[in-house]
């Protein structure tokens, strides 16, 4: 199964993207996951100590890797480079492993924002593209708010495509861009989750604001997961309400695949 998970920043997709990592390693499956989110902290949700995330690398700041694969250094003006570098051992090779799950951290280009079309960006386009489309394990990708990763070919791959939804105007509006976005490059399954949730009136609000959604669940507001967050807890590890509560959200997704 390959799952992308978005929303607007904060609303809870990287605390998503460990449980659901979480529950499937606990099934005894490979499982990929891959933090696409430029602010990285997946790595953090899955209780990285500090000392480790501090040498963690992002892929996009490897300069003598994506100088290997591509032919081209990062930062180097013109130049010719291969569009299509190899990536198949990358998650062996540089893939971080952590409770029983092997993460990847993509991190940005300098240069993403300008439509720079440069090495960096296409080693990461390519490697991601390898995992959805390629690889047999379960891939679960933590996305920024919005699907700038994505290409058609690598969206039309994902089975599942989750956008993470607080209670709030602006959580809806980016929900409401994203699955715009997603049909536009051929999504077929978009589903909302919606996290963070206070009781019915919340649901009752999120549910009405998104009825052409499939709608696969909810997290309830907890404290122990904040407090998890602060101290560097999965949060798996913290709540068990709230782990029971991604096991349905997970069961309700394989329901409607």
């Amino acid at each position: 199964m390959k799952i992308a998970i978005t929303g607007k920043g904060g609303v809870g997709k990287t605390t998503l993207a460990a449980l659901l990592g979480h529950i499937f390693a606990l099934e005894n499956k490979k499982v990929v996951a891959v933090d696409a989110d430029p602010d990285a902290n997946l790595a953090s949700a899955f209780g990285v100590e500090k000392g480790q995330l501090d040498k963690i690398i992002p892929i996009a700041q490897m300069a003598d890797l994506i100088e290997e694969r591509t032919g081209a250094r990062p930062g180097k003006m013109g130049g010719i480079f291969k569009l299509n570098p190899k990536v198949d051992d990358l998650v062996e090779r540089i893939g971080l492993p952590v409770d029983g799950i092997r993460l990847l951290v993509m991190g940005k280009s300098k240069e993403a924002g300008s439509g720079c079309y440069c090495p960096e960006n296409v080693l990461l386009r390519r490697l991601l593209r390898h995992l959805v489309l390629d690889r047999d394990e379960v891939v679960i990708v933590d996305m920024e708010a919005g699907i700038e990763h994505l290409t058609r070919g690598t969206a039309e791959g994902v089975d599942a495509f989750i956008v993470v939804v607080e209670p709030g105007q602006r959580s809806i509006q980016t929900a409401l861009m994203v699955q715009d976005l997603a049909k536009g490059l051929g999504v077929k399954k978009v589903f909302v989750m919606a996290n963070k949730v206070r009781g019915q009136d919340d649901l009752n609000f999120i549910k009405a604001s998104l009825p052409e959604m499939n709608f696969i669940g909810h997290l309830s507001f907890s404290h122990k997961v904040m407090e998890g967050d602060i101290q560097g807890i999965p949060p798996y590890k913290v709540s068990e309400e709230t782990l029971k509560e991604a096991i349905q959200i997970k069961q309700s997704l394989e329901n409607l695949l």
